[in-house]
Protein backbone atom coordinates (compact mmCIF):
# COMPACT_ATOMS: atom_id res chain seq x y z
CA UNK A 1 0.00 0.00 0.00
CA UNK A 2 1.32 3.64 -1.03
CA UNK A 3 1.38 6.26 1.80
CA UNK A 4 1.92 9.89 0.64
CA UNK A 5 2.79 11.84 3.48
CA UNK A 6 3.19 16.02 2.86
CA UNK A 7 5.18 18.10 5.31
CA UNK A 8 4.75 21.99 4.93
CA UNK A 9 7.24 22.41 8.31
CA UNK A 10 8.71 26.48 8.51
CA UNK A 11 10.40 26.08 11.42
CA UNK A 12 13.16 23.66 12.54
CA UNK A 13 16.19 23.78 14.41
CA UNK A 14 19.92 24.16 13.02
CA UNK A 15 22.35 21.62 15.35
CA UNK A 16 25.90 23.07 14.32
CA UNK A 17 24.41 23.33 11.05
CA UNK A 18 25.07 26.84 11.11
CA UNK A 19 22.49 29.99 9.07
CA UNK A 20 21.83 29.30 5.25
CA UNK A 21 20.51 31.92 3.11
CA UNK A 22 19.80 31.90 -0.57
CA UNK A 23 21.51 33.83 -3.16
CA UNK A 24 18.04 34.97 -4.57
CA UNK A 25 14.36 35.57 -3.40
CA UNK A 26 12.26 32.16 -4.80
CA UNK A 27 8.56 32.79 -5.33
CA UNK A 28 7.74 29.08 -4.64
CA UNK A 29 9.11 26.60 -1.90
CA UNK A 30 11.17 23.79 -2.12
CA UNK A 31 10.31 20.46 -2.84
CA UNK A 32 11.95 17.27 -2.18
CA UNK A 33 10.46 13.52 -3.10
CA UNK A 34 11.54 11.05 -0.73
CA UNK A 35 10.95 7.32 -1.29
CA UNK A 36 11.43 4.43 0.90
CA UNK A 37 9.90 1.12 1.72
CA UNK A 38 7.61 1.02 4.41
CA UNK A 39 6.39 -2.32 3.61
CA UNK A 40 7.91 -5.86 2.07
CA UNK A 41 11.21 -7.50 2.13
CA UNK A 42 13.12 -4.38 2.67
CA UNK A 43 11.38 -2.87 5.21
CA UNK A 44 13.65 -3.40 8.04
CA UNK A 45 16.05 -0.88 5.89
CA UNK A 46 13.22 1.11 5.12
CA UNK A 47 11.65 2.02 8.09
CA UNK A 48 14.47 3.55 9.28
CA UNK A 49 15.29 5.27 6.54
CA UNK A 50 12.03 6.92 7.44
CA UNK A 51 13.07 8.02 11.36
CA UNK A 52 15.98 9.18 9.96
CA UNK A 53 14.45 11.68 7.42
CA UNK A 54 11.69 12.78 10.45
CA UNK A 55 15.11 13.55 12.06
CA UNK A 56 16.07 15.59 9.43
CA UNK A 57 13.11 17.62 8.92
CA UNK A 58 13.80 18.69 13.01
CA UNK A 59 16.59 19.60 12.16
CA UNK A 60 16.46 21.78 9.65
CA UNK A 61 13.21 22.24 7.93
CA UNK A 62 13.59 25.49 5.88
CA UNK A 63 16.36 27.42 3.87
CA UNK A 64 16.59 30.65 3.44
CA UNK A 65 13.10 31.41 4.92
CA UNK A 66 11.77 29.24 2.60
CA UNK A 67 9.66 26.11 3.53
CA UNK A 68 10.68 22.75 2.32
CA UNK A 69 8.04 20.36 1.24
CA UNK A 70 8.24 16.68 1.91
CA UNK A 71 6.38 14.33 -0.56
CA UNK A 72 6.61 10.56 0.64
CA UNK A 73 5.67 7.23 -0.57
CA UNK A 74 6.36 3.78 0.08
CA UNK A 75 7.26 1.72 -3.12
CA UNK A 76 6.29 -1.65 -1.01
CA UNK A 77 9.94 -2.80 -1.43
CA UNK A 78 9.19 -3.29 -5.28
CA UNK A 79 11.27 -1.34 -7.99
CA UNK A 80 8.32 -1.47 -10.26
CA UNK A 81 6.58 0.78 -7.50
CA UNK A 82 9.61 2.70 -6.64
CA UNK A 83 10.21 4.11 -10.63
CA UNK A 84 6.11 4.71 -10.52
CA UNK A 85 6.39 6.81 -7.79
CA UNK A 86 9.48 8.58 -8.81
CA UNK A 87 7.71 9.68 -11.70
CA UNK A 88 4.34 10.68 -9.96
CA UNK A 89 6.51 12.37 -7.60
CA UNK A 90 7.79 14.67 -10.33
CA UNK A 91 5.51 15.15 -13.15
CA UNK A 92 2.07 15.78 -10.83
CA UNK A 93 4.15 17.27 -7.64
CA UNK A 94 7.05 18.73 -9.11
CA UNK A 95 9.87 18.23 -7.07
CA UNK A 96 13.06 19.61 -7.26
CA UNK A 97 15.06 16.40 -6.15
CA UNK A 98 14.46 12.68 -5.13
CA UNK A 99 15.74 10.67 -1.73
CA UNK A 100 15.46 7.14 -2.01
CA UNK A 101 14.63 4.19 -1.66
CA UNK A 102 15.63 1.61 0.71
CA UNK A 103 17.04 -1.59 -1.80
CA UNK A 104 19.93 -1.46 -4.62
CA UNK A 105 16.84 -2.65 -7.33
CA UNK A 106 14.54 0.33 -6.25
CA UNK A 107 17.67 2.79 -6.46
CA UNK A 108 18.19 1.83 -9.95
CA UNK A 109 14.94 1.64 -11.39
CA UNK A 110 14.72 5.41 -10.04
CA UNK A 111 17.67 6.69 -11.56
CA UNK A 112 16.37 5.64 -14.66
CA UNK A 113 12.88 7.92 -14.48
CA UNK A 114 15.95 10.63 -12.47
CA UNK A 115 18.07 10.23 -15.96
CA UNK A 116 15.00 10.47 -18.18
CA UNK A 117 13.13 13.22 -16.21
CA UNK A 118 16.39 15.22 -15.59
CA UNK A 119 16.01 15.39 -11.88
CA UNK A 120 18.70 14.81 -9.31
CA UNK A 121 18.67 11.44 -6.84
CA UNK A 122 20.21 11.05 -4.08
CA UNK A 123 20.43 7.59 -3.46
CA UNK A 124 20.24 6.02 0.18
CA UNK A 125 20.81 2.58 -1.01
CA UNK A 126 24.27 1.59 -2.34
CA UNK A 127 23.42 1.88 -6.04
CA UNK A 128 25.73 2.58 -9.29
CA UNK A 129 25.34 3.43 -12.96
CA UNK A 130 28.23 4.21 -14.75
CA UNK A 131 28.82 7.72 -17.46
CA UNK A 132 25.37 9.16 -19.00
CA UNK A 133 22.97 6.25 -17.33
CA UNK A 134 24.16 7.77 -13.36
CA UNK A 135 24.66 11.44 -14.52
CA UNK A 136 21.69 12.09 -12.01
CA UNK A 137 21.98 10.50 -9.16
CA UNK A 138 24.61 10.36 -6.43
CA UNK A 139 25.33 7.13 -4.06
CA UNK A 140 25.49 7.98 0.28
CA UNK A 141 26.21 4.82 1.54
CA UNK A 142 30.07 4.08 0.41
CA UNK A 143 31.15 1.97 -2.17
CA UNK A 144 31.41 -1.60 -1.67
CA UNK A 145 35.32 -1.63 -2.72
CA UNK A 146 35.88 0.73 -0.13
CA UNK A 147 34.50 -1.05 2.47
CA UNK A 148 35.20 -4.82 1.74
CA UNK A 149 39.10 -3.52 1.43
CA UNK A 150 38.37 -2.69 5.09
CA UNK A 151 37.13 -6.14 5.78
CA UNK A 152 40.15 -7.57 3.73
CA UNK A 153 42.59 -6.09 5.98
CA UNK A 154 40.96 -7.14 8.81
CA UNK A 155 40.73 -10.58 7.34
CA UNK A 156 44.61 -10.45 6.75
CA UNK A 157 44.97 -9.41 10.16
CA UNK A 158 43.43 -12.41 11.61
CA UNK A 159 45.58 -14.92 9.06
CA UNK A 160 42.46 -16.05 6.65
CA UNK A 161 43.28 -17.79 3.75
CA UNK A 162 40.62 -18.41 2.61
CA UNK A 163 37.44 -17.23 3.01
CA UNK A 164 33.51 -18.34 1.17
CA UNK A 165 31.20 -16.23 0.25
CA UNK A 166 27.07 -16.20 -0.19
CA UNK A 167 24.98 -13.10 -1.03
CA UNK A 168 21.73 -11.68 -2.14
CA UNK A 169 20.99 -12.72 -6.29
CA UNK A 170 20.71 -8.93 -6.80
CA UNK A 171 22.68 -6.04 -7.73
CA UNK A 172 24.13 -5.34 -4.23
CA UNK A 173 25.45 -9.23 -3.75
CA UNK A 174 26.99 -8.76 -7.34
CA UNK A 175 28.68 -5.74 -6.03
CA UNK A 176 30.20 -7.53 -2.68
CA UNK A 177 31.55 -10.29 -4.38
CA UNK A 178 32.94 -8.21 -7.26
CA UNK A 179 34.95 -6.36 -4.52
CA UNK A 180 35.83 -8.87 -2.69
CA UNK A 181 37.35 -10.70 -5.56
CA UNK A 182 39.26 -7.88 -6.23
CA UNK A 183 41.07 -6.93 -2.68
CA UNK A 184 40.82 -10.67 -1.63
CA UNK A 185 44.09 -12.35 -4.27
CA UNK A 186 46.41 -9.18 -3.56
CA UNK A 187 46.37 -9.68 0.21
CA UNK A 188 46.52 -13.31 -0.53
CA UNK A 189 43.19 -14.72 0.48
CA UNK A 190 41.28 -16.98 -1.74
CA UNK A 191 37.47 -17.08 -2.47
CA UNK A 192 36.04 -20.51 -2.36
CA UNK A 193 33.00 -20.13 -2.90
CA UNK A 194 29.74 -17.30 -4.38
CA UNK A 195 26.55 -18.47 -3.19
CA UNK A 196 23.19 -16.70 -3.99
CA UNK A 197 19.87 -16.43 -2.22
CA UNK A 198 17.15 -14.22 -2.59
CA UNK A 199 15.87 -11.83 -0.43
CA UNK A 200 12.48 -13.35 -0.10
CA UNK A 201 13.92 -16.70 0.47
CA UNK A 202 13.30 -18.27 4.30
CA UNK A 203 15.85 -20.46 3.88
CA UNK A 204 19.73 -21.11 2.67
CA UNK A 205 20.49 -24.33 3.96
CA UNK A 206 21.72 -25.82 0.67
CA UNK A 207 23.88 -22.97 0.03
CA UNK A 208 25.75 -23.01 3.67
CA UNK A 209 26.12 -26.83 3.34
CA UNK A 210 28.15 -26.01 0.61
CA UNK A 211 30.03 -23.68 2.21
CA UNK A 212 31.04 -25.62 5.27
CA UNK A 213 31.92 -28.74 2.91
CA UNK A 214 34.65 -26.34 1.70
CA UNK A 215 35.62 -25.68 5.46
CA UNK A 216 36.90 -21.77 4.91
CA UNK A 217 38.56 -19.66 7.38
CA UNK A 218 36.01 -17.27 7.41
CA UNK A 219 32.74 -16.28 5.46
CA UNK A 220 31.91 -13.04 4.51
CA UNK A 221 28.06 -12.22 3.14
CA UNK A 222 26.96 -9.43 0.87
CA UNK A 223 23.24 -8.75 2.22
CA UNK A 224 21.13 -6.62 3.97
CA UNK A 225 18.73 -5.80 6.96
CA UNK A 226 16.95 -9.24 8.28
CA UNK A 227 17.03 -11.44 5.45
CA UNK A 228 20.87 -11.01 6.01
CA UNK A 229 20.64 -13.01 8.98
CA UNK A 230 19.85 -16.66 7.37
CA UNK A 231 23.28 -17.11 6.36
CA UNK A 232 24.83 -17.07 10.17
CA UNK A 233 22.10 -18.64 11.27
CA UNK A 234 22.34 -21.40 9.23
CA UNK A 235 26.11 -21.90 9.63
CA UNK A 236 25.53 -21.70 13.54
CA UNK A 237 23.10 -24.61 13.16
CA UNK A 238 25.89 -26.74 11.25
CA UNK A 239 28.60 -25.89 13.90
CA UNK A 240 30.77 -23.43 11.87
CA UNK A 241 33.35 -22.28 14.04
CA UNK A 242 35.11 -20.18 11.65
CA UNK A 243 35.27 -16.66 11.52
CA UNK A 244 32.23 -14.37 10.41
CA UNK A 245 31.90 -10.79 8.59
CA UNK A 246 29.69 -8.64 7.20
CA UNK A 247 29.18 -5.28 5.11
CA UNK A 248 27.59 -1.85 6.54
CA UNK A 249 23.85 -3.07 5.15
CA UNK A 250 23.56 -5.06 8.24
CA UNK A 251 23.90 -2.30 11.18
CA UNK A 252 20.30 -2.50 12.18
CA UNK A 253 18.86 -3.80 15.35
CA UNK A 254 16.11 -6.31 13.79
CA UNK A 255 19.18 -7.61 12.13
CA UNK A 256 20.74 -8.34 15.21
CA UNK A 257 17.53 -9.84 16.85
CA UNK A 258 16.88 -12.10 14.38
CA UNK A 259 20.68 -12.92 14.34
CA UNK A 260 21.08 -13.41 17.95
CA UNK A 261 23.29 -15.82 19.05
CA UNK A 262 24.17 -16.59 15.48
CA UNK A 263 26.19 -13.17 14.83
CA UNK A 264 27.51 -12.49 17.97
CA UNK A 265 31.07 -11.94 17.31
CA UNK A 266 30.59 -10.75 13.86
CA UNK A 267 32.84 -8.01 12.15
CA UNK A 268 31.66 -5.51 9.46
CA UNK A 269 32.61 -2.27 8.13
CA UNK A 270 30.28 0.85 9.07
CA UNK A 271 30.12 4.52 8.93
CA UNK A 272 31.79 6.58 12.02
CA UNK A 273 28.46 7.51 12.97
CA UNK A 274 27.68 4.10 14.61
CA UNK A 275 30.61 4.73 17.14
CA UNK A 276 29.85 8.20 17.04
CA UNK A 277 31.03 8.49 21.26
CA UNK A 278 34.20 6.81 20.91
CA UNK A 279 35.71 8.70 18.00
CA UNK A 280 38.24 11.40 19.21
CA UNK A 281 36.97 14.56 20.20
CA UNK A 282 39.38 16.70 16.61
CA UNK A 283 36.94 14.19 14.46
CA UNK A 284 34.57 16.29 12.91
CA UNK A 285 32.05 13.71 12.11
CA UNK A 286 31.62 12.66 15.71
CA UNK A 287 29.98 16.20 15.87
CA UNK A 288 27.69 15.95 13.68
CA UNK A 289 26.73 12.51 14.33
CA UNK A 290 25.92 13.98 18.08
CA UNK A 291 23.70 15.81 16.68
CA UNK A 292 22.47 13.83 14.41
CA UNK A 293 21.28 11.43 17.55
CA UNK A 294 19.27 14.55 19.08
CA UNK A 295 17.66 15.26 16.50
CA UNK A 296 16.41 11.46 15.88
CA UNK A 297 15.77 11.56 19.74
CA UNK A 298 13.73 14.57 19.15
CA UNK A 299 11.56 13.56 16.43
CA UNK A 300 11.11 9.58 17.45
CA UNK A 301 11.77 9.70 21.27
CA UNK A 302 14.07 7.00 21.11
CA UNK A 303 17.78 7.27 20.22
CA UNK A 304 19.31 6.32 16.53
CA UNK A 305 20.60 2.25 16.82
CA UNK A 306 21.01 2.36 13.19
CA UNK A 307 23.17 2.88 10.47
CA UNK A 308 20.44 3.85 7.62
CA UNK A 309 18.50 6.48 9.28
CA UNK A 310 22.31 8.41 9.24
CA UNK A 311 22.02 8.07 5.65
CA UNK A 312 18.68 9.74 5.29
CA UNK A 313 19.92 12.58 7.50
CA UNK A 314 23.45 12.80 5.19
CA UNK A 315 20.94 12.88 2.35
CA UNK A 316 19.03 16.02 3.82
CA UNK A 317 22.39 17.82 4.63
CA UNK A 318 23.28 17.46 0.69
CA UNK A 319 20.48 18.93 -0.45
CA UNK A 320 20.49 21.70 1.50
CA UNK A 321 24.01 22.71 1.70
CA UNK A 322 23.47 22.31 -2.89
CA UNK A 323 20.13 24.14 -2.29
CA UNK A 324 21.76 26.98 -1.19
CA UNK A 325 24.65 27.18 -3.95
CA UNK A 326 22.27 26.36 -6.36
CA UNK A 327 20.30 29.72 -5.40
CA UNK A 328 22.92 31.75 -6.87
CA UNK A 329 21.78 30.70 -10.36
CA UNK A 330 18.51 32.64 -9.53
CA UNK A 331 16.56 29.43 -11.17
CA UNK A 332 12.96 29.22 -9.88
CA UNK A 333 12.39 25.84 -7.54
CA UNK A 334 10.06 23.35 -9.73
CA UNK A 335 11.71 24.43 -12.88
CA UNK A 336 13.98 22.22 -15.07
CA UNK A 337 16.55 25.01 -14.81
CA UNK A 338 16.64 24.94 -11.23
CA UNK A 339 17.13 20.56 -11.42
CA UNK A 340 19.88 21.33 -13.47
CA UNK A 341 21.78 23.86 -11.30
CA UNK A 342 20.50 21.77 -8.39
CA UNK A 343 22.32 18.72 -9.63
CA UNK A 344 25.34 20.42 -10.77
CA UNK A 345 25.46 21.77 -7.23
CA UNK A 346 25.32 18.27 -5.72
CA UNK A 347 28.32 16.80 -7.92
CA UNK A 348 30.01 20.01 -7.10
CA UNK A 349 29.59 19.44 -3.23
CA UNK A 350 33.09 19.46 -1.42
CA UNK A 351 34.04 18.68 2.06
CA UNK A 352 30.48 18.62 3.41
CA UNK A 353 30.86 16.82 6.75
CA UNK A 354 27.93 14.26 7.49
CA UNK A 355 27.47 11.18 9.97
CA UNK A 356 29.43 8.77 7.73
CA UNK A 357 31.48 10.61 5.30
CA UNK A 358 33.07 14.25 4.42
CA UNK A 359 31.85 13.73 1.11
CA UNK A 360 33.32 15.05 -1.89
CA UNK A 361 31.42 14.47 -5.43
CA UNK A 362 32.79 14.37 -8.85
CA UNK A 363 29.98 14.50 -12.10
CA UNK A 364 31.50 11.41 -13.53
CA UNK A 365 31.12 9.19 -9.62
CA UNK A 366 28.59 8.35 -8.10
CA UNK A 367 30.32 7.87 -4.59
CA UNK A 368 31.30 10.74 -2.46
CA UNK A 369 33.37 9.12 0.71
CA UNK A 370 36.73 8.29 1.38
CA UNK A 371 39.21 6.37 3.79
CA UNK A 372 37.24 8.54 6.55
CA UNK A 373 33.93 7.09 5.91
CA UNK A 374 35.04 3.74 7.54
CA UNK A 375 35.54 1.77 10.56
CA UNK A 376 35.39 -2.19 11.57
CA UNK A 377 32.90 -2.56 14.11
CA UNK A 378 32.64 -6.01 16.01
CA UNK A 379 29.17 -6.96 17.87
CA UNK A 380 29.51 -7.99 21.33
CA UNK A 381 26.76 -8.77 23.43
CA UNK A 382 24.11 -7.33 21.07
CA UNK A 383 25.84 -3.78 20.96
CA UNK A 384 28.59 -2.59 17.80
CA UNK A 385 31.82 -2.11 19.38
CA UNK A 386 34.79 -0.03 17.34
CA UNK A 387 37.32 -2.89 16.58
CA UNK A 388 40.73 -1.79 17.53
Amino acid sequence: MKVLIRICASAGIALGLGALSTAGAWAADLKVGFITSLSGPVSSLGIPYEKGMKAAVAYKSELGGHKIQLVQLDDASDPSTAARNARKMIDEDKVDVIIGTAGSPGALAIAAVARETKTPLISIANANLPGEDGAWMVTLPQPAPLMVSAVVERMKKSGVKTVGYIGFSDAWGDLVYDALQKSAEPAGIKVVSNERYARADTSVTGQVLKIVALRPDAVITGTSGTPGALPYLALAERGYKGQIYGMHALINPDFVRVGGAAVEGLLAPTGPVIVAEQLSADNPIRKVSMDFRAAYQKANGVPPTDAFSAYTFDAWLLFLDAAQRAAATKAEPGTPQFRLALRDAIVATRELVGTHSVYNFKPTDRYGSDERSRVVVKLEKGQWKLDK
